[in-house]
């Protein structure tokens, strides 16, 4: 290659010809020890900024014939002969070129078709001339040695980050290429219009040049999913969405349960607002949940989000306002008379809806499949209105009518979940011309405000009533949580509302989705229905004696339900796997560093996978993905035993962790012992079991099944035979 390329350099003499540019080399300061004649030793180039000696580069590989040697032009020949142009099947992709100074030029002369295409559009075909006839061998040659140190600087910092290696060198050499082409364009005679053209397409390319540098360096910084320009890991988030929860633990799994990504790479904002940190270490969970709770409040975005529907309620507010709700609120969740009221409007919902409706799908001819979830959506939303302010909005009837009320609730649910889909200027922006979702929701929070302020109007003329404030035996008659806010203090309407409002959407939802898949995993393991069986029988033998139609005429009572300790840690087990809420996040207030080491930036958020939590060897084992009850019970079979908080996390932990947790647990025992001891259910053909990608883990299809009855007698006479047994004193060892 050496001499077979002319230089028209600025300052040298008509028609002197540089031999292979070796002379500009010699000359450039940042290349000491070149020597002029060219051979090996023109490449051992001691770099005073790398301090380091930088080796041979292998023999370039051989030029097609239109780029090697041409004359070199006049000196009025920018004003004479049309131009040079180059065809884009001469230029090769980046992705194509190897680090050497030979492919480097052709990386150079794709630069320039890329610059030559704009310009050639605006008539600037004489400046294109002057560019390209610009690179001398010796100018080609330094760029070409700088990109692939540059590179190979790239690389060696980081071996897993190829592509935004080359991207970073790639525009140190778009930046020597822009300085050459300005010093052309000085010394050129171009016309206004074409100089204000280049002007343009070199800020243009100044601008790409130092994103794609800082793209580079904040790719190399973060773990997990491939990072995208200016959109970060959305791609990846709406590829894997109908997995969205698996793809989030896979990651996990691969990055040692923490990593950052970003979902929004542009500058000021990738490394706060739009940086996030996922994790499912249980020392950042106990971290981010108790150590330092008040730097990890649920921030303004989801305030924004929930603020038309929940208000600053207490499951939508941080601070003072949240520590008033929460304590007021925890006096009445632990008193005793509560869990009772629940057992009441649970109990009254099972055996006067719920059991109908499964004996008709049970004597069906057809044997035509009922979607479980539906019931069960419909049958905790009634629990949960009527415990919350006393009302049965009768939602899980005959027919399954639709109720205004939770139709309304429904909608504005959904329109609120769609928020977090679309940016919030965007939402804003529909919230004010009142269209889409923003409309439908805004209608939505009408009604249901409508409604509740009924509710409570109604409910303060009935409390001033001394003489229907009680029923028969001094037993209260308002006994729901709005009643007991009411009588506890003066508060304004708009705070109740808000109260019942809350409590509602926490409570509605998750004990359903629970259940629904508690019921598709017994449904496949034979032998932990078989043991729930003989644990109810055990318990209502006990309780109810041998005669099985006792154990069916009424509903079990408060200490029998507590007495199912296989049953929760069956329902545990459940929610280790399939959470309700399966991921949920924290906004960062002040910078902080996580005790695996993850430093996180103020105004950034931290996700924890709760679906995740549950699925990880080194805190459940090899059998973390198999359904057994077992590692939740003591030795001998006989005590339920809680695992540490934040190892399961389905409830929440520490200062919010859930205030309903006990009664949630009352209701999905309750619900699931009396649907077990009566039927026997079993998934329909065909039908899809796939998880719903929302807040809360649906199932998407919901839960179709058919339904048969079962009879107890069998499983009596066991328990039975056993107690014979155990009275004779020959030890039990059947399960």
């Amino acid at each position: 290659m050496r001499g077979g390329f002319l230089h028209h350099g600025h300052g040298e003499g008509r028609g002197q010809r540089a031999h292979g540019g070796a002379h500009d080399l010699h000359r450039h300061k940042d290349f000491r020890g070149l020597h002029p004649a060219g051979g090996a030793d023109a490449f051992g180039i001691a770099d005073a900024r790398l301090d380091r000696t930088i080796p041979d580069p292998p023999r370039p590989r051989r030029l097609p014939p239109h780029l090697q040697a041409r004359p070199e032009p006049r000196r009025g020949h920018l004003r004479g002969a049309g131009p040079m142009m180059l065809e884009q099947n001469d230029i090769l992709p980046f992705t194509e070129l190897e680090t050497s100074p030979a492919n480097t030029l052709m990386m150079i002369q794709r630069l320039l078709y890329i610059l030559q295409q704009y310009i050639a559009t605006s008539g600037g075909f004489k400046l294109l001339s002057s560019i390209r006839n610009t690179y001398s061998m010796g100018k080609v040659r330094m760029v070409a040695i700088e990109f692939e140190t540059a590179t190979r600087i790239t690389k060696n910092r980081n071996q897993t980050r190829d592509a935004e290696s080359v991207a970073a060198a790639s525009s140190l050499v778009l930046l020597q290429h822009i300085s050459i082409t300005c010093d052309t364009v000085r010394g050129s005679c171009v016309s206004e219009r074409e100089m204000e053209v280049v002007v343009v397409v070199v800020v243009a390319a100044v601008c790409v040049a130092a994103y794609v540098v800082w793209f580079s360096k904040l790719a190399a910084r973060l773990s997990g999913p491939r990072v995208w320009p200016v959109v970060g890991s959305l791609p990846g988030l709406i590829q894997h969405s109908e997995r969205m929860h698996e793809w989030i633990a896979d990651n996990l799994r691969a990055c040692g349960g923490t990593y950052q990504t970003c979902i929004c790479a542009v500058p000021g904002l990738a490394r706060r607002q739009g940086l996030v940190t996922v994790t499912c270490d249980p020392r950042n969970l106990e971290h981010v949940l108790k150590t330092r709770f008040d730097n990890y409040p649920k921030g303004p975005t989801y305030h924004a989000v929930f603020l038309d529907l929940l208000g600053d309620g207490i499951f939508n507010s941080d601070g003072d306002t949240w520590r008033f709700q929460r304590k007021t609120a925890a006096l009445e969740f632990t008193t005793r008379t509560l869990r009772h009221a629940m057992s009441r409007w649970v109990s009254r919902s099972i055996h006067k809806r719920l059991l109908p409706m499964l004996r008709e799908a049970a004597s069906a001819p057809a044997a035509a499949a009922v979607d479980l979830q539906d019931l069960l959506l419909r049958l905790t939303f009634d629990n949960i209105c009527g415990l919350t302010f006393g009302r049965d909005p009768e939602t899980l009837s005959q027919g399954l009518p639709e109720n205004a009320f939770a139709t309304a609730f429904d909608r504005a649910t959904e329109a609120t979940l769609n928020r977090f889909i679309l940016p919030e200027s965007l939402w804003r922006f529909k919230k004010r011309l009142r269209i889409g979702m923003e409309d439908t929701l805004s209608r939505s929070v009408d009604h249901v405000d409508r409604y509740l302020s009924a509710v409570i109007k109604a409910r303060e003329l009935e409390l001033r009533n001394t003489d229907t404030a009680t029923g028969p035996g001094g037993r209260h008659v308002h006994d729901d949580l709005l009643s007991r806010f009411m009588k506890k203090g003066d508060y304004s309407d708009d705070f109740l509302r808000q109260v019942a409002l809350n409590f509602i959407l926490a409570g509605r939802d998750t004990s359903s989705v629970a259940l629904s898949w508690f019921f598709w995993l017994v449904s496949t393991h034979p032998a932990v229905e078989r043991r729930i069986l003989l644990e109810l029988a055990t318990v209502l033998h006990a309780s109810r004696g041998h005669n099985t139609a006792a154990w069916l005429d009424t509903p079990l009572s408060f200490e029998e339900v507590d007495a199912l300790v296989y049953l929760k840690a069956a329902l545990s087990e459940t929610l280790r796997l399939y959470p309700s809420v399966p991921e949920d996040s924290k906004h960062v207030l002040a910078d902080d560093v996580l005790p695996d080491g993850t430093f996180v930036p103020a105004g950034s958020s931290v996700t924890y996978s709760i679906y995740s939590v549950g699925r990880i060897k080194s805190m459940w084992g090899e059998d973390c993905l198999e359904f057994r009850p077992d590692r939740w019970l003591s030795a001998d079979g006989q005590r339920f035993e809680p695992q540490d908080a934040f190892r399961f996390v389905a409830f929440n932990a520490g200062p919010r962790i859930c205030l309903g947790k006990d009664l949630a647990y009352l209701q999905m025992k309750s619900i699931a012992s009396a649907v077990l001891l009566r039927h026997r259910l079993r998934v329909a053909d065909g039908h899809r079991i796939e998880q719903k990608m929302s807040l809360t883990l649906f199932m998407k299809y919901g839960l179709k099944v058919t339904v048969e009855n079962r009879c107890v007698d069998q499983i009596a006479d066991e328990i039975k035979a056993k107690a014979a047994r155990v009275v004779g004193g020959e030890p039990d060892r059947r399960n």
